[in-house]
């Protein structure tokens, strides 16, 4: 602890004086204090109000001056996580790699971080250079410094409702460029995962990467396999569920970053049926998002793997493998490859398990094996996934049609429309045999 210290003083002491931030008002980047969510602003004030700095920052800010609603705010203060937790009642200190609090504003929750001072050659890292852990303080200046990019490092104070801006962030907005702060190799060996939000910004926000940025991620794409599956995980749920996953594929396609991050998904899409399934997917997801309705990574992740379960099913059945038995050992195997490299949740691995299991039993329309597939709770999700396979031409529209009618038609129309089972061979009655074989004396 007293050499960390120490380390901080003489740091801070040798830094060379920075020229310190532009300061923009609110004519020039938009934002009001009413955009701020109110556990924010109360945060912020309570943190002012005890002495200390603290500013709404990163991606809210930057959502707010592009146009576009933020879904939660981060707070950036001066006050050491042990600080802040004696400010707040409702409160807790998580993280070990990055350690924050948690303050709890009603029914919000705030992500409060200290500011971080810049990496240098005593921080921990791995033998690639991914940061191990970062809870060394710092100045705010080092903490925009160490931020990934220009649009993450603005701070944006409620009580004056200015914009302090290191690294010229909001002109590099407006211009519709992501440009990154410090040495793209050096940044992405810090973190790998930033190559994956440099694709999801961009497409999120309309941006070009600045080739600088750019031009070493389809080199260093490679580092990826270095980061926690959990991690990578949470990054692509970001990814798949910002409302522009269909520009977010083409562009990891582009930047050669789709290798491995699911399984075969590459070979996916560079197959006309399977990229079209995909892409269905994805672009009906993005509806969904830009219209406020909600959204299940089940069903999605249940899109994107399908047809490997087709291939390895068909394989199966080949092989002489039972129809139902074989494709849930196709689901299995292709789940267990998808566990090397993403961290899909047991109550997600359910969900896709529950859509592809009802896939076959679309297929029986007679009886009451359709009826009770209605009553299934599962249903709905396993119908929408129907429909998409319908409309990339996997199996028959006429069967779609079907049950879109079926399910909302009254008791009595739904018993017209069900197919008459077959009759099923029955064996001629004959005289009971001995077990000498020969015909029995018949009863009675």
């Amino acid at each position: 602890m007293i050499r960390k210290f120490l380390r901080r003083v003489f740091r801070v002491a040798s830094a060379p004086a920075s020229q310190g931030p532009a300061v923009i008002p609110p004519a020039r980047h938009g934002i009001r204090r009413e955009s701020i969510s109110s556990g924010a602003r109360r945060t912020c004030e309570t943190l002012q109000q005890a002495g200390y700095r603290a500013y709404v920052v990163g991606g809210a800010v930057r959502d707010l001056i592009a146009g576009i609603a933020p879904k939660d705010f981060d707070i950036a203060t001066d006050a050491t996580p042990d600080q802040v937790r004696s400010l707040f009642r409702r409160s807790r200190i998580i993280g070990r790699r990055f350690q924050i609090v948690h303050v709890m504003q009603g029914a919000e929750t705030l992500e409060v971080s200290t500011f971080r001072a810049a990496h240098d050659a005593d921080t921990q890292k791995d033998e690639h250079g991914r940061v191990l852990r970062d809870n060394v303080w710092g100045s705010q200046a080092d903490d925009a410094a160490r931020r990934d990019f220009t649009i993450n490092a603005l701070f944006f104070d409620p009580s004056t409702e200015t914009v302090l801006d290191y690294h010229h962030g909001v002109a590099d907005l407006k211009q519709k460029t992501l440009r990154i702060i410090g040495d793209p190799r050096s940044r992405y060996r810090e973190d790998p995962v930033r190559m994956l939000r440099a694709i999801r910004l961009s497409a999120k926000l309309g941006l070009t990467i600045d080739p600088e940025a750019r031009t070493p991620i389809r080199d260093m794409a490679s580092l990826m396999e270095n980061v926690p599956v959990a991690r990578v995980f949470d990054e692509m749920l970001k990814l798949l569920f910002s409302g522009h996953a269909v520009e977010c594929v083409k562009r990891l396609r582009d930047e050669g970053l789709h290798h491995g991050l699911l399984p075969l998904l590459d070979v996916i899409l560079e197959q006309p049926m399977g990229e079209k399934f995909v892409l269905l997917a994805l672009s009906s997801t993005d509806l969904r998002v830009r219209q406020g309705k909600p959204t299940s990574p089940g069903f999605l992740f249940a899109t994107l793997l399908w047809n490997e379960v087709l291939a390895n099913w068909e394989a199966r059945k080949k092989r002489g493998e039972t129809h139902i038995p074989a494709l849930f050992e196709a689901m299995d195997e292709v789940l267990d490859q998808q566990a090397e490299k993403l961290a899909i949740t047991r109550r997600i691995s359910g969900d896709i398990k529950d859509i592809w299991a009802l896939q076959p039993r679309f297929e029986k329309r007679s009886g009451k094996v359709a009826l009770r597939l209605l009553e299934q709770p599962r249903f709905r999700a396993g119908y929408d996934f129907l429909l998409l396979r319908a409309q990339s031409g996997e199996v028959a529209q006429e069967l779609a049609d079907w049950w879109t009618a079926f399910q909302s038609a009254d008791v009595e129309a739904r018993l017209a429309m069900l197919v008459p089972e077959k009759a099923k061979k029955r064996r001629r009655p004959g005289r009971a045999k001995t077990k000498e074989g020969n015909a029995a004396e018949p009863a009675g």
